[in-house]
């Protein structure tokens, strides 16, 4: 005969838990699986990996920009014409000089008003062609072409043609303009100092709109039209949507357009030199057109190599300062790491 307490005892010892079937009252609660961690072995291999196909290329950038920005820090310290070794060390007076040239502060200015006449009139210029194609336009994909054209060309063969444009007296400019009647209007173009800078910039609006203008077009394309549509039922005018819907979306785009621009304004040079090469005295010229009148045409290469460094250090503050306080929403999230995956 079977005690009662045991048979009780025998069931519960034989109570299973089938899998999919579900755990069973009495059963003890499942431990978590521990994540398996990757081996040393898999660790070094993944580093092995990313040193392989790293090396190369940091090989290349300490070659050709490392290297060569290093160097002209170094021969920024002396007083060198560009041959044989330098031994004239001057010190910090190349860069005591910048401060003391009025060529160079000049650039400075010139270079602060071409920055300020692009963020003002030429993104504008583009913002607005952008919205006007990504409208449902008749042969807008011609128009697309037309005005971006510009930008393939080379800045020497755009140089050459507006060369030949603003002629005094003999370009289309003032043919143009005297056969409507407004012969006044035409000048000196390239050839006065109070008209070279405009003239330049018209050029560069020309020659340059157009790469913004397809950045921005790309941007709008990327906004949803249910957004205008909702906005256009519950009332919204034109202006009210692209003010409240187009611009807060497009914002993303439009601030990269405005870090080139103005990395672009900084490091302004081949249309210049291919237009005016800097003049008339000096009404066009840019740093880098100093950089290379000083370098190559006086041979004042430790001066020159001041200007190179100056130029860097503008650049490399006003990208870290836009980074930082402009594009840092756009840039959250977007760094990666191999911690990531392991």
């Amino acid at each position: 005969m079977t005690h009662p307490t045991s048979t009780s005892a025998s069931t519960a010892s034989t109570t299973t838990y089938a899998p999919g079937l579900g755990k069973s009252p009495g059963a003890a609660p499942e431990s978590p699986v521990p994540a398996t961690r990757p081996s040393a072995l898999h660790r070094l291999r993944a580093w092995f990996s990313a040193f392989v196909f790293t090396v190369p290329a940091l090989v290349l950038f300490g070659l050709l920009v490392l290297v060569p920005m290093g160097y002209a820090f170094y021969i920024s310290f002396f007083n060198w014409g560009g041959f044989g070794t330098p031994t004239d060390s001057v010190g910090f007076d190349n860069y005591t000089r910048l401060f003391d040239d009025p060529v160079f502060l000049g650039d400075l200015w010139r270079g602060f008003l071409l920055i300020a006449f692009s963020i003002v009139l030429q993104l504008p210029f583009a913002l607005a062609m952008a919205v006007l194609l990504n409208q449902r336009l008749r042969g807008r994909a011609v128009y697309r072409m037309l005005f971006f054209a510009p930008y393939i060309l080379s800045e020497v063969i755009t140089g050459v043609l507006f060369s030949m444009i603003f002629a005094p007296d003999e370009g289309l400019a003032d043919k143009v303009l005297d056969a409507v009647g407004l012969a006044g209007l035409g000048g000196d173009w390239f050839a006065g100092q109070d008209t070279v800078l405009p003239t330049l910039f018209l050029v560069m609006t020309w020659k340059y709109f157009g790469f913004h203008m397809m950045l921005y077009l790309a941007g709008l394309q990327g906004i949803p039209a249910e957004l205008h549509e909702a906005a256009r039922i519950d009332g919204a005018s034109t202006w009210q949507r692209f003010r409240h819907i187009t611009l807060p979306l497009l914002a993303p785009t439009l601030r990269i357009s405005v870090f080139l621009a103005v990395i672009g304004a900084i490091q302004l040079f081949d249309l210049v030199w291919v237009i005016t090469a800097g003049g008339p005295d000096h009404a066009s010229e840019t740093m880098v057109i100093s950089l290379f009148q000083y370098g190559f045409k006086r041979y004042q290469m430790g001066y020159a190599s001041a200007i190179s460094v100056a130029m860097f250090l503008i650049s490399l503050v006003f990208a870290l300062a836009y980074q930082r306080f402009v594009l840092r929403r756009d840039t959250e999230g977007a760094i990666t790491t191999m911690r990531g995956n392991r």
